[in-house]
């Protein structure tokens, strides 16, 4: 065992002692932060203020708990080592006591007079995981000491504040304070954002007479955090031209406002802006670029990044290219990554496996989604979150295991969510289990009577059923009228010239052999022509349109949508690829569909029509495809068993 301290060790020669002191600083682990200590200690080194500070600061990052063995070891330690200690436990939330009690020790110690840095330390500590009284106690004993004012303690009040959301106190401690730097300022903007009002966190950016890339980051970041993608880019267009150069946490949320935008040609000059090498890559921003691509629909680049770029030292890269093969329906790809993750030594985390369930998912891989979430278990230690059993849900759901996913959604060991039966609800229209759907909707009625995507999804399921007196009842008593849906919209300037290609298309694609999928109306209308009519005039058939009416010949066309794509404009749009000619990219609120040829990147798995053959297809071979899936299911454990 270590001793920390010895009274009876000789130093040895003062060039060899210099020499020793060195090495804390070339400590690569903690093997190699054990073998200096211990050659310190024996030459009573470690007795050495330098030393005993570097040790203890270099210990506090690489394992807390050895530098706390090391700290209480101390006969009188000075107020660096107080300080390093506080600081350390401070940024890790399940420690903050630890901090709040040695701060206390400090207070205590009347060898020891705290300094500004001792109360910004503690401030944040109890900002990270303590409650109000542990920060009212500091502040008590910050005014005793005369630092109530000081800059320092003052910022980290304000930030205190922010992190419990009490904002407007912080703001009572930004007006008060008598100097305020940029930091100050910062630090509110910070706050503002944090409790998502931008429009307080606007104003104070506006009337800062000096702004620095932090103020410029909190700010876009913050618009992007509540949804406003386009201020964000405008914002940071205009950084680009009166502001400081933007760093890697700008071009982070940049990235994030062009993925939600589909911005796919701002998106690409931002990466090529980083290309002229202003801005060192790192995982974070390398992970931006990679989901930005995905969600753009270029997930060919997406790959193409993730495999040129060599720092991939961290997970966050590989989980942006699990996900993005994951949302483009191609789940062998995201498996492969996985693997070859394993190969590299990343270290998976909860969102690694969200992404490579999701895969499995839109893959109709069951079997091997079973697997992944028992390993996440067993070789990974990953404690399953509500998050992985929904995927786990809609899994089962979209593959037609109804009674599997409403029997893990009993087992969970949390309550389900809304989202969770929601999910197996979808699956029971798709699927046309009329009494299972009814069912499932009073709970989602018991848990959320308001909830709105669950009357609309029990109105979808009476409706393919042809109960449309109770449909009618529960659109009507959300205010979603038959009439609002069948009458399209015509507030759009070039609606005119829109429906006039919309006749000219449909009458193209009958050519072809399109034939509507009246079966996906869900209204109540008799007459064909009329159900022909609102068919046509759903979202995506009108985007696509104003598309094919607005760009030249050979452009793909990308299209965006909050909800999944019906089954007929999914056969429209593989028709529509093949008689213009063109490349459309429909993102939905699930998929990725790419049509090109009349083909869909999904192989139809994911339109209700699909989903539906698919279901045939398990249980017709249902025997057959579970021995298949085994045989490819024990191959696979194999290959994990020997990368492990």
């Amino acid at each position: 065992m270590i001793r920390f301290y010895s009274a009876s060790a000789k130093p040895f020669h003062s060039d060899h002692c210099c020499k020793l002191v060195s090495l804390i600083d070339s400590c690569k682990s903690m093997q190699q932060i054990k073998q200096t200590h211990s050659q310190l200690v024996t030459t009573a080194l470690i007795s050495h203020p330098v030393s005993s500070h570097k040790l203890l600061k270099l210990t506090a990052y690489v394992s807390l708990s050895y530098a706390q063995k090391l700290f209480d070891q101390i006969p009188q330690p000075d107020l660096f080592i107080y300080n390093t200690m506080i600081k350390a436990h401070s940024m890790l939330p399940h420690s903050c006591h630890n901090s709040f009690a040695i701060f206390r020790s400090l207070i205590r110690d009347w060898g020891v007079f705290p300094n500004r840095y001792s109360f910004v330390f503690a401030f944040g500590a109890c900002g990270n995981g303590l409650g109000m009284l542990e920060g009212q106690q500091v502040r008590v004993h910050a005014v005793k000491i005369g630092l109530e004012n000081n800059i320092f303690v003052l910022n980290a009040l304000i930030g205190m504040y922010g992190k419990w959301g009490l904002v407007e106190e912080g703001w009572k401690v930004f007006q008060w304070a008598v100097d305020r730097d940029l930091y100050s300022w910062n630090t509110m903007i910070a706050a503002y954002v944090g409790s998502g009002d931008m429009i307080r966190a606007k104003e104070l950016f506006d009337g800062m007479k000096e702004k620095d890339v932090v103020s410029w980051s909190t700010i876009i970041a913050g618009y992007v955090q509540v949804g406003c993608f386009m201020e964000a880019l405008d914002l940071f267009n205009e950084m680009l031209q009166i502001g400081p150069r933007p760093n890697e946490y700008t071009l982070v949320s940049a990235f994030a406002a062009c993925s939600n935008l589909v911005a796919l040609d701002q998106g690409k000059w931002i990466h090529a802006y980083i290309g002229r090498g202003e801005i060192k890559m790192n995982e974070r921003l390398l992970a931006s670029i990679i989901d930005m691509y995905a969600k753009c629909g270029e997930i060919e680049s997406a790959f193409r990044v993730f495999f040129n770029y060599k720092v991939k030292q961290k997970v966050w890269p590989w989980n942006a290219m699990i996900g993005g093969f994951a949302m483009h329906g191609k789940p062998n790809e995201a498996i492969n990554v996985f693997e070859q993750m394993k190969v590299e030594k990343v270290s998976p985390n909860k969102v690694t496996f969200i992404a490579l369930l999701n895969a499995c998912s839109h893959g109709y891989m069951v079997e091997q989604g079973k697997l992944y979430f028992r390993l996440m278990v067993s070789d990974y230690a990953i404690t399953p979150e509500i998050e992985h059993y929904g995927c786990m849900v809609d899994l089962l759901s979209r593959s037609g295991f109804l009674k599997e996913a409403e029997d893990m959604i009993s087992s969970m060991p949390m309550a389900p969510d809304v989202a969770i039966w929601g999910a197996l609800l979808n699956a029971c229209r798709i699927y046309k289990d009329i009494e299972r759907g009814h069912r499932i909707g009073r709970i989602i009625k018991d848990m959320d009577p308001n909830h709105i995507g669950c009357h609309v999804l029990l109105s979808n399921i009476y409706s393919t059923s042809g109960r449309w007196n109770e449909a009618r009842m529960l659109r009507e008593k959300n205010e979603l009228s038959n009439e609002r849906k069948k009458i399209p919209d015509k507030s759009h300037p070039e609606s005119r010239e829109i429906c006039s290609f919309l006749d000219e298309m449909t009458i193209k694609l009958k050519s072809a052999g399109y034939v509507p999928e009246l079966g996906e109306l869900l209204h109540d209308i008799d007459d064909e022509e009329d159900k022909e009519t609102a068919l046509s005039f759903h979202s995506e058939k009108l985007a696509i349109a104003f598309g094919l009416m607005n760009t030249a010949y050979g452009t793909p066309i990308r299209t965006v949508k909050n909800l999944r794509i019906c089954g007929d404009c999914h056969q429209a749009t593989k028709f529509i690829s093949k008689v213009y000619d063109r490349v459309i990219i429909v993102r939905d609120g699930t998929w990725y569909h790419h049509f090109k040829e009349g083909i869909c990147s999904c192989k139809d798995y994911c339109s209700p029509i699909g989903l539906l053959k698919g279901a045939l297809a398990f249980g017709a071979f249902g025997k057959f495809l579970k021995n298949a899936h085994q045989s490819a299911v024990n191959s696979l454990q194999l290959q994990i068993m020997e990368v492990a």
